[in-house]
């Protein structure tokens, strides 16, 4: 019997195994394909997770609304080879978890072969919740690897039809281009996206040389409900609803969820478990994201011309106030700040976009004063 099985060997999975591990909790990741590389390109604030395995870092990153913003805030590719052994596990086991039982000791978790494993906790790190109704709010993107360019470009709204140019240098004298839809519900289709990217690089005089990406970030994910499983990364709701990142959230929050069932292991398994899910989620997260969904909300009506309006507002304020709304996931004070900034001196169409009152109502309790308005946050 483990102490804690994890389900799901991505980079949320590791990083909380990995983190368990080195506080003397014994640890098995269970997943499909252990060998597998990760995919995906990550690129995240260097800031938010300060040593982090980094394939390239730019100390200074460009963002175009309707004009250039040059923020003085460093980017960086992560490593994903380096990241893994970063997150080194002692024990990973091929294999696809299909269910699991409680039990007051314990849980048995069910692998598609057959087998079961016995564990103390049982975490849930493998993505996306099964079973979720409705067409979800998501971001997509399709991108390629060209030959390379020095300039990192976060976000570039110009010449827009809903959809934004992120140029990401990799490192290697290649650099990603991707074409993405921030936020829609659903998701802008990724051949359209792939239509709109050659359409770019042909008017450029660009030919890809390398691979394809393919992005789907499901923004809307619920919070998890009860219940003695604990879920980590994408699968506990860890998504930035406004932004789609979720890595640097995962790898902070590991330690400390990791030091939560430690401290509460020997008050048996559901206390332990208790305890994790609470690290995940405390009052001020919980509020902070609420805040963040009223955000998504908003960025969901917008049209091209006034989604390049909002972000020149955005990346027009100091950098402290930017980190607030991208990062501070238990900023309460500093994201509804930011908002009711951005309302302030958003022009009067985009106020009408960016004040929904009755749908923030509805997710918060609040009154009719939206964060967008002002500083009234919810309270709980």
């Amino acid at each position: 019997m483990t102490d804690v099985l994890v389900a799901g060997g991505g980079p949320a999975g590791h990083a909380l195994a990995s983190a368990c591990a080195r506080r003397g909790l014994s640890v098995t990741v269970v997943d499909p394909d252990p060998h597998r590389k990760w995919p995906n390109t990550y690129g995240v604030w260097a800031d938010e997770v300060p040593g982090l395995p980094a394939k390239a870092i730019s100390p200074t990153t460009l963002a175009y609304g309707t004009r250039e913003h040059r923020l003085d805030r460093a980017y960086l590719v992560v490593d994903n080879a380096g990241l893994r052994e970063w997150l080194a596990v002692p024990e990973v086991v091929p294999g696809k978890v299909t269910g699991v039982e409680h039990g007051p000791h314990g849980s048995t978790v069910h692998l598609a072969d057959g087998r079961r494993l016995a564990t103390a906790v049982f975490v849930d790190a493998s993505g996306v919740p099964r079973g979720l109704r409705g067409p979800r709010a998501e971001q997509t993107a399709y991108g390629l690897v060209v030959p390379a360019s020095d300039e990192l470009v976060f976000m570039d709204w110009r010449d827009s039809i809903g959809s934004f140019r992120y140029q990401l240098p990799l490192g290697d004298g290649s650099m990603l281009v991707e074409e993405t839809s921030l936020a829609q519900r659903p998701g802008v289709p990724i051949p359209e996206l792939a239509r709109r990217l050659h359409a770019r690089l042909a008017a450029a005089g660009i030919r890809p040389e390398g691979r394809a990406e393919r992005v789907r970030i499901v923004l809307d994910v619920p919070l998890p409900r009860r219940g003695r499983t604990v879920p980590f990364g994408v699968a506990a709701g860890l998504v930035h609803p406004a932004t789609g990142y979720s890595l640097a959230t995962s790898l902070q929050l590991a330690p400390q969820v990791a030091d939560a069932l430690v401290d509460a292991f020997d008050a048996g398994p559901a206390t332990a478990a208790a305890a994790a899910r609470k690290a995940l989620w405390p009052p001020e997260a919980r509020a902070v994201h609420a805040l963040r969904r009223h955000g998504l909300r908003a960025l969901c009506g917008m049209s091209p011309a006034q989604s390049a309006q909002f972000f020149d507002l955005f990346f027009g304020l100091p950098i402290a106030a930017q980190r607030a709304f991208t990062s501070g996931r238990t900023d309460l004070a500093g994201t509804a700040a930011t908002m009711a900034n951005l309302f302030r001196a958003a022009p009067a169409d985009l106020r009408r976009k960016l004040v929904t009152a009755r749908n923030f109502r509805s997710a918060t309790g609040m009154g009719a004063v939206t964060p967008f308005q002002g500083t009234q946050v919810p309270r709980r």
